[in-house]
């Protein structure tokens, strides 16, 4: 199996190269050569996320030096739950992604990018340095898988000032071979950086890099898994296909969806939740891209003007005809996440944070012919309590804090201030210190 770049098809991958390099050396993302065939009734008959995991991400991984971990490297990244809640009368459900050790469903991905990069690192004598941009959930996530690996060391970049202070928490409270920096700047001047440090020599040469944003196949890949359980077992159950309304930033969690699709999972409408940084949205109504900077908002981990995976999502489908048929999107402002946040939880009794609230506002957006027209899953992507702040003020009581946060929160924070720019970063890298 190998993997092509998004920018120049001559430039290819195995699936363990792909993962270490992150992006591609001429800064494209890394997509399949072909699709392998998955078949749905060796899928369907799978016990659990993690064997499910091994079925589905197996052939990605077929003549790599990684096929035959593919067990024990799902059983490491899968071992919490992903459960669908049913919203009572309704043809709806919740997939809540947030039991993950930092509440937030890029606990699945940066899992096993961690295990994966685990096993590969072998006998190499210089350690690899992980580089991740983080708007918010991102980095807390990377954070806690690779802590404490040896031979690893993980550089959080975020926005200063643009994280909750209980995301803040969970970026700066590692130590160790977790060193985090506040960039004075956008999530945009994160990731900017991050696609910086790759395509410079100087860094290169100094110290073996990758990423695990969701530029990262061994990222992304994994997320294909909780909906192809949930496609699978709502199909299996009402013999229609099933549609997510996801809410979206960088568009890493969607384009997993679309490749679970385009893979043969039952797999209906996918409707791109985002927040008020409209890019994705003004691009399927007029025709033009055209990245912008962020604007800050309530449902901080998606705020993104210049979303990565969209190259991913434009490989699949080359022409603006097929992305609109592939998708569709609509933006939520900060108004009405607030409104839907409170609304909910006294109609429902459901707690949101902000990132599910857009999604439950685009959901209700929809007409009553498509609400009906099949069965609908919201994708709950962090749980409410990294948001108290937001919440509490809205809902009128506390939110309550799984313990898994709760420890987070007790640690001591730890991190560096630096501008957004290159020679800024590389100074804090040799510097040594977090």
């Amino acid at each position: 199996m190998r993997y092509q770049s998004t920018r120049d098809e001559r430039l290819t991958a195995g699936f363990s190269q792909a993962l270490v390099q992150g992006l591609a050396p001429d800064g494209g993302l890394y997509v399949p050569q072909h699709w392998p065939d998955v078949s749905r009734a060796t899928l369907g008959g799978s016990r659990g996320l993690a064997q499910l995991a091994e079925r589905l991400i197996g052939p990605f991984a077929a003549g790599d030096a990684l096929e035959a971990a593919m067990g024990p490297i799902s059983a490491e990244a899968f071992n919490f739950p992903a459960p669908l809640v049913p919203l009572e009368g309704e043809r709806l459900g919740v997939l809540e992604l947030f039991h993950g050790p930092t509440a937030a469903f890029k606990d699945f991905g940066a899992r096993f990018l961690a295990a994966c990069l685990s096993r590969l690192r072998g006998a190499e004598s210089r350690p690899l340095t992980i580089l991740v941009a983080t708007s918010g959930d991102t980095g807390g996530a990377v954070a806690a898988a690779f802590h404490g690996r040896p031979g690893i060391e993980v550089v959080v970049l975020f926005p200063q000032g643009l994280v909750s202070p209980t995301q803040q928490q969970q970026l700066t409270c590692w130590g160790g071979n977790v060193r985090s920096f506040a960039v004075r700047g956008t999530f945009d001047d994160c990731q900017k950086l991050v696609k910086q440090a790759f395509l410079d020599e100087r860094l290169r040469r100094s110290r073996a890099l990758s990423s695990a944003n969701s530029i990262n196949l061994g990222r992304l890949l994994p997320q294909t898994v909780y909906y192809a359980a949930t496609s699978l077992a709502l199909a299996g159950a009402h013999g229609e296909p099933v549609s997510f309304v996801i809410p979206s930033g960088n568009l890493g969690n969607a384009v997993a969806c679309i490749w679970a699709r385009r893979l043969g999972l039952p797999i209906g409408e996918v409707v791109l939740a985002h927040n008020a940084n409209r890019t994705v949205p003004d691009f399927l109504a007029d025709g033009r891209w055209q990245p912008r900077p962020s604007i800050a908002t309530l449902a901080s981990a998606m705020d993104v003007g210049d979303p990565s995976n969209m190259e991913r999502l434009r490989a699949l489908y080359p022409q603006l005809d097929s992305v609109r048929a592939a998708v569709s999107a609509c933006s939520v402002e900060d108004e009405a996440i607030r409104a839907r946040i409170a609304s909910d939880y006294r109609r429902r009794g459901r707690i949101w944070c902000p990132h599910t609230a857009v999604a439950a506002e685009a959901y209700a957006r929809l007409s009553e012919e498509r609400r009906r027209g099949g069965h609908w899953v919201l994708v709950a992507t962090a749980h409410p309590a990294k948001f108290r702040e937001i919440i509490e003020p809205l809902i009128g009581q506390q939110v309550p804090v799984p313990p898994a946060l709760a420890a987070l929160y007790a640690r001591a924070s730890e991190y560096q201030e630096i501008d957004a720019d290159l020679g800024a970063l590389r100074t804090a890298l040799a510097s040594g210190s977090g």
